[in-house]
Parts: C-alpha cells; structure tokens; sequence
C-alpha cells in the first residue's frame, strides 16, 4: 500500500506539472512539445479521476463512520461506502498495474500474402478489411500509405497507419501490437475448381508510429532511392508519371515502397514514415535483447507452421494459438467485432506483466 501511495503522489505531481506546462503560451506554441505533453496528459488523466473519487470517498466514509457511532441509521451509508472504497481501489490498483509503454501509440501495421498464391493475397485483403473494420467501430482513424493489388484485387504487400483522433492511454498499439506475425486460413478458395480446402497464410507486421521528437536518424547517405512508375492490380501501370518510390535502407536491407500518392515527393514521404517506424522497432527490440527482457516477438517469415492464428471458413471458427481462445463466429469478427479476442490477448498480457513484476 505503502508503494502505491508513493506512486500516487509521483503521478500527481508530474500531472500538476505537465498541467502547468501546458498552459504555459511558449509551450502551446510548439506543436511537437504540446503533441507530446497532450499525450502523457491523457494517460494519466484516468487513474487522477480514479484517485480523487477514491480520496472523496474515503473522507465520505469517515463521516459516515462518525455519525453511524452516533445515529446507528447511518450504518447502511457507511456500508455502502465501504464497498465503494473497495472497488475505487482495485480499480486504482488495475489502472496503475504495469503496462506496455507503447500502449498510447499509433501504429503502423504491414500487411504482406503469403505461402498460397493468389488466395494468400485475397485472405490478406480479408485480414485488411478486418482491422479497417474494427478501426472504425472502435473509434480509430487509419489511412492506407501504401498498396499493391494482385489480378483479382487481393493484396499482395500493404501498409496501414492507424492513430487516435485524440490523445489516449489506450492508443492504436494497446489493441493492434497483438496482430503482428503470421495468420493462416482455411477454406476453398475462389479459384478452386474441385471445392477442396486449401490452406494460405498472410504476414502482418505492426509498428508503433515513430514520435517526431524521439525517432531514429536517419542518415540520407544510407539510403538508396529508386523512383519507378505506379502499377495496379496484376502490374498494370496506373499513371504516367514516375512517381513510385522504392526505399532501401543499406546498413539493414529493409525495404519500403510507397505508389499511393501521385506526387514523387508525397510517397518518399510516406515510405520515410514507414521506414522510421520499422527501424525503431528494431532499435527496441534490441535493447529488450541487451537487457535480458526479450518478449515473444513478431513472426517474420511466411511460413504456414509458424501461425499466431487460424481462420476456419467452413467451421466459421478462429483460433488464436498463443493463447487458446476459440469462438466459432469467424464471420463476425471479419467484420470487425474483434473485442472479445483482444480482450482475451489483454488479459493474458497483462497476466504475464503481473507475473513477471513478482
């Protein structure tokens, strides 16, 4: 108790401070700073709301205690309160539990076809539709940044930026970081004539969204640049004008490519904004491994074996094999209603934090 109290007090005081800097003219007029203040701000908002109806309701219940001595018609009041403290305390106690300090980011999320060919690209269309779905219903703004398209509209390499419309604790990454690594699908596909199942896999890739203020440099010198003209579905040219941007990253080998903007100068733009987050990623990931802290990480092959999650179209059931959840309603989560399986990867996450904080 003794360390929550101190924790408390820490959170207060950096809240009254990121408060005073906010309303101070020469910070609000840096947008980055201001961006980034707005931000932290959001996240501690809810466990200060949290804590000042616990602090009211345990004066409350003082008071009640005093006249219930006096007048035992009180007793039932200072009952009630004492439930009341009880739940505000736990619900403290949650809200202060250790989290991912990425969970109040945007994210940027690559979504890539698999081993199966042209049905890889149309369930990596499916698997698109998907988060586009529960994006909207969740509240989330996204953007396509990058696409290409195979012969019968699947997708056969994609990038998607998702991002709060304003700032919060519980950000793009807190629900889409459990998305990252191979999905495997089971089903007939379009283009099968005997009506056999077959099975297909889709790599997805998140990134939280880099911050402007603390991102990776990179060095223009380490970059090759190549600018080629875009294409549409099966490689069909959609314009006529070399405004394709093709970016690789020497020192790594990573490459973007970025054609969905008609001006050279927006894909280059929208391809760095990629590749920023990428590189991050990685700079954390290796200092998780330098530490001893290495999570369970992202899958990055397209390997059918190595599947975080199973769709079964003719048994309309999905299955997430980190953590044994199985619900037969496929069709519903396709259109968005991921709730229930996020909250499930939530809770387990959460489960293993507590744990491994002894």
């Amino acid at each position: 108790m003794a360390k929550q109290v101190s924790l408390v007090d820490d959170i207060v005081s950096e809240y009254q401070g990121i408060e005073a800097q906010m309303g101070d003219p020469e910070v609000a007029g840096d947008q980055k700073l201001f961006r980034k203040l707005s931000k932290r701000y959001a996240e501690l908002r809810p466990i200060i709301a949290v804590n000042n109806q616990l602090e009211q309701a345990r004066a409350d219940l003082e008071d009640a205690k005093e006249m219930a001595y006096e007048d035992h018609e009180f007793q039932a009041e200072a009952n009630r309160l004492t439930t009341e403290v009880d739940e505000l305390e736990e619900k403290l106690a949650d809200l202060l539990a250790p989290r991912d300090e990425h969970d109040g980011d945007d994210i940027i999320m690559e979504i890539k076809a698999g081993a199966g060919g042209e049905e890889a690209a149309l369930f990596a269309g499916d698997l698109a539709r998907m988060y586009e779905r529960y994006a909207d219903k969740a509240g989330f703004a996204w953007e396509v940044l990058g696409l290409t398209e195979s012969d019968l509209g699947g997708v056969k390499d994609m990038s998607i930026s998702f991002k709060s419309k304003t700032p919060s604790r519980d950000g793009a990454w807190s629900v889409f970081k459990f998305e990252g690594g191979v999905h495997r699908v089971q089903r007939v596909p379009v283009t099968e004539s005997q009506g056999r199942i077959q099975t297909s896999a889709a790599g997805v890739l998140v990134y939280p969204e880099p911050d402007e203020i603390e991102a990776v440099n990179i060095d223009e010198k380490d970059l090759r640049i190549d600018v080629y003209r875009s294409s549409g579905k099966g490689g069909q040219g959609v314009n006529t004008t070399d405004s394709a941007v093709r970016i690789t990253h020497l020192p790594t080998g990573l490459v973007v490519t970025c054609q969905k903007e008609r001006s050279q100068i927006q894909n280059k733009a929208r391809a760095m904004q990629v590749l920023q987050a990428r590189l991050d990623q990685m700079e954390r990931e290796k200092a998780e491994a330098e530490a001893g802290e290495q999570r369970a990480s992202q899958v990055r092959t397209m390997d059918r074996s190595e599947r975080i999650r199973t769709y079964n179209w003719p048994e309309n059931r999905i299955s997430d094999h980190r953590i044994g959840y199985k619900a037969n309603n496929l069709d519903a989560v396709l259109n968005g209603a991921m709730d229930d399986l996020i909250k499930a990867l939530q809770d387990q996450e959460r489960a293993e934090r507590l744990e491994a904080e002894g």
